[in-house]
């Protein structure tokens, strides 16, 4: 798991096992697999919260690794509720938004994994990832 900090380019999104977690689900960690897109090597990602990630805005932040638009394309992030803008202008299930790298442990193709994490509603905590996608480096 790594923050990624030149420029990328969006290329295809991984088949992603599971994608949302609610309450206990969450536990300690959350753990799925996605298939890589080159070789189809089945890889684990595991998401501890509170621990795992980088701010999504460090992403698209005066467009230097990927532009928002690019993001919003490939359905990365949504727009965020104007009640809910204190998380950034991009999010994942209107909830605090972070992003790491990875790569396919067998050819080593790049990932970027996008996911939100918080309390949708009193009582709720949900872990959504948006998905898996491909990259390429633009350098």
């Amino acid at each position: 798991m790594y923050s990624i900090s030149t420029p990328i380019s969006i290329r295809k999104k991984a088949l992603l096992e599971k994608n949302t977690f609610i309450n206990d689900e969450i536990g300690h960690s959350v753990i799925t697999r996605f298939i890589c897109c080159e070789c189809s090597h089945e890889n684990t990602v595991e998401i501890i919260p509170y621990q795992s990630g980088f701010p999504v805005l460090q992403l698209y932040h005066d467009d230097k690794i990927v532009s928002g638009g690019e993001l919003l394309r490939n359905g990365m992030v949504a727009e965020t509720l104007q009640s809910m803008l204190h998380f950034g202008e991009l999010t994942v299930n209107n909830l605090p938004t972070l992003y790491f790298g990875t790569s396919c442990k067998t050819c080593y193709s790049r990932y970027i994994c996008l996911f939100g994490y918080g309390e949708k509603q009193p009582g709720q905590t949900i872990l959504t990832i948006s998905g898996v996608w491909k990259y390429d480096d633009l350098k």
